[in-house]
């Protein structure tokens, strides 16, 4: 099921690599590898997007497509699970990393900050605020990251060892009719 389910939502090696503005990436898209939907390669991407997804930087889908061909996870749940901050999200996620990073560094996080999505915020702003904020991003993004990696390879553990039952069940039910039948 887990495979099933994540097939149906991705997009094919081929449609990707049909794509024209990603030809110069080729030989790296030709990889079999990272279109593979196993519990591995699928653990590795959550990993990887949800790290990537809390880093306050542009062009985080670049850095989680880059790391899942270097890590060779799955590269489309990779480039995903980025999207997961957007510019409706991003105020909230990386304010609470701002926050986590703060705490760590045993500094007292500001409460009127805003974030805006500009070179000017970010060249005024965050020079006061970088150093709690990749800190906090970092740490929660790395947190997350192992939370999701986890979490899928257990929920995929759990799922392969039911279908294993699952089928014993059926072949022992197989079995016992067939005895059954040859009995009578």
């Amino acid at each position: 099921m887990p495979k099933h389910l994540f097939k149906r939502y991705l997009p094919t090696p081929d449609k990707v690599k049909k794509i024209k503005g990603l030809g110069v990436l080729g030989k790296w898209l030709h990889n079999p590898s990272i279109w593979h939907l196993h519990r591995h390669s699928v653990s590795k991407a959550f990993l990887i997007g949800l790290f990537w997804m809390a880093m306050p930087m542009p062009s985080q889908m670049i850095a989680a497509a880059f790391s899942a061909v270097v890590m060779r996870a799955n590269l489309p749940i990779s480039v995903a699970l980025v999207w997961i901050s957007n510019p409706f999200t991003m105020p909230p996620i990386f304010y609470f990393n701002y926050v986590v990073g703060s705490h760590l560094l045993g500094l007292k996080a500001t409460e009127d900050w805003h974030f805006e999505l500009s070179w000017q915020w970010m060249w005024h702003t965050l020079g006061d605020l970088w150093m709690p904020l990749f800190l906090g991003s970092a740490v929660v993004g790395l947190a997350l990251g192992l939370i999701g990696y986890f979490t899928i390879d257990i929920f995929w553990r759990m799922h392969v060892i039911k279908s294993w039952k699952a089928r014993r069940r059926k072949k022992w039910q197989k079995k016992f009719r067939e005895q059954s039948r040859l009995e009578k």
